[in-house]
């Protein structure tokens, strides 16, 4: 927990309210998002026992399995929820597209990307865990020969295998857990497994009128009024599950199996209703807050992946294997870095309650501009080099160091550089260099706004969310030392033999 999140949980632990921890939302919300809450047989490894889902909040469709034990009802469940998922995934497919480049110089190239991408929404980190575990069940299930499913079951275990891998990305919005979105938002005064609570995590958030959040959230832990958000079940429902599936089993004829089955339906949907109506709510809590200025190039990052895997899918369509092999574990590990730390950085420019968190690190300083040199020049190889500065002073301590290459958040694209730190009283007054901003321009004055005015508060930080990537080679040119290049999976029959007994 960073310092202002200690700060701010327990300031909610005095006032009994939640404390906001950004100014803005850092998430991207679809407009049309899917929500699935799952539920699983209790005992059992993702055996799946119901779910309510749909993109339409006041028309959920149920999905049960009356005997989970039995593997082709669950196969029959899962064909039924690709029966939903698939179309949602095809609709953003086939939607309108733009055009973005990659590369640069006499690389350039023009692509095309799908303005449209699915959103995957579930209660909580569970329920991530729990598609992650079904994709993995299904993608490599046969379409032919004993066990055989229909070709939908392997294609949607391809997709959410695929989304729960891009949910590890930070920044991604591909597929979200609705407790983390608001727990990266609020600060409550419980501890981060009790956020994971999703009743009690809204109650803190958005408590009713007269209470405190604590006093909702005591009163939301209660099972009878908010069932456990999935895919884990109450163990009081479960000894009333047990008796309803023993019912159903026990009926003599198709007549009373069905009766049995219905009663096991309305007990199914009364427990996940609840956990439905919760995550629209806290998505109605989330779009209430602006959207930061990076969530849009980040949302582009997905859609440009989305149409890659899709036109994988079209072209190739083999399923993930079940382990990567050593080089693509360390370019995937290269890649979450490098997600992480874009992230953070993207997250400070657009949120100044993020920056104060680098700010106490000693990675950023805030103050005011008290003199500036718009006719400054630097000596150069050939003639001298325009290089305006900036003095700004800070009430506390600067930590940066000169030489040390900064950012100001109000102009991304200006490169600065730190010159001079000097103490002054508590603080210090640090000269900032100029290297660029200026609309290519090489000689004063400077165009309106690129230079900060005397007076002007600017903050500057050493992280820059431009920082170029670790470049990898390819996989192709993997040398011996690392095992060569890898070769390519094709699915086996010990890939796909039965997983569900």
């Amino acid at each position: 927990m960073s310092t202002l999140a200690a700060v701010a949980t327990l300031r909610a632990t005095e006032t009994g309210r939640a404390e906001r921890l950004t100014t803005v939302r850092h998430d991207h919300l679809d407009d049309r998002p899917f929500v699935l809450v799952p539920l699983t047989l209790a005992g059992e490894a993702c055996a799946p026992l119901a779910a309510l889902a749909g993109t339409d909040p006041d028309h959920p469709v149920l999905l049960t399995v009356r005997q989970p034990r039995n593997r082709a009802e669950r196969f029959a469940f899962v064909q039924r929820l690709a029966t939903l998922m698939l179309p949602y995934i095809e609709e953003c497919r086939t939607a309108e597209t733009e055009t973005y480049t990659v590369g640069r110089g006499p690389d350039k190239e023009e692509r095309l990307r799908s303005l449209r991408a699915p959103q995957i929404l579930v209660p909580n980190g569970e329920g991530i865990a729990y598609l992650r575990l079904l994709g993995r069940l299904t993608r490599l299930r046969a379409v032919e020969g004993p066990y055989a499913v229909d070709p939908s079951v392997p294609l949607l275990g391809k997709w959410l295998t695929w989304v729960a891998d891009r949910a590890e990305f930070p920044g991604s919005g591909l597929l979200q857990a609705v407790t983390r979105l608001l727990a990266a938002h609020w600060a409550t005064g419980q501890s981060a497994a009790e956020d994971s609570h999703l009743a009690s995590l809204l109650a803190w958030i958005d408590p009713p009128d007269g209470r405190t959040g604590a006093e909702a959230a005591r009163e939301a832990e209660d099972p009878l009024l908010y069932p456990p958000a999935g895919p884990a079940t109450d163990v009081v429902f479960d000894r009333t599950l047990d008796e309803l599936m023993a019912r159903y089993d026990e009926a003599g004829d198709d007549r009373g199996r069905e009766a049995a089955g219905r009663q096991i339906d309305r007990e199914l949907r009364g427990q996940m209703l609840p956990t439905w109506e919760l995550v629209w709510r806290g998505v109605q809590l989330l779009r209430g807050l602006p959207a930061g200025g990076h969530v849009s190039e980040r949302w582009a990052y997905d859609r440009r992946l989305f149409t890659e895997y899709a036109a994988y899918l079209d072209d190739d369509g083999r399923p993930q294997a079940r382990r990567d092999h050593a080089v693509g574990a360390a370019r995937r590990l290269a890649r979450m870095e490098e997600a992480m730390a874009r992230y953070d950085a993207q997250r400070a420019f657009d949120d100044p309650l993020v920056m104060a968190e680098y700010e106490l690190t000693g990675e950023a300083f805030t103050g005011v501009v008290v003199a500036r040199d718009e006719d400054r020049f630097q000596p150069g190889a050939r003639s001298p080099k325009w290089r305006p500065s900036i003095t700004v002073c800070s009430e506390l301590p600067v930590r940066l160091r000169p030489g040390t290459e900064i950012k100001c958040p109000a102009r991304p694209g200006q490169k600065a550089e730190i010159v001079e730190v000097t103490p002054d009283g508590d603080g210090h007054t640090v000269l900032v260099q100029l290297n660029g901003g200026f609309n290519n321009k090489r000689k004063p004055p400077a165009p309106p706004g690129t230079l900060a005015e005397v007076s002007e508060t600017v903050t500057y930080t050493s992280v820059d969310p431009k920082a170029m990537p670790s470049v990898l080679p390819a996989e192709e040119d993997t040398p011996w030392t690392h095992g060569g290049p890898p070769e390519p999976y094709e699915p086996t029959v010990e890939d796909a033999e039965e997983i569900w007994e």
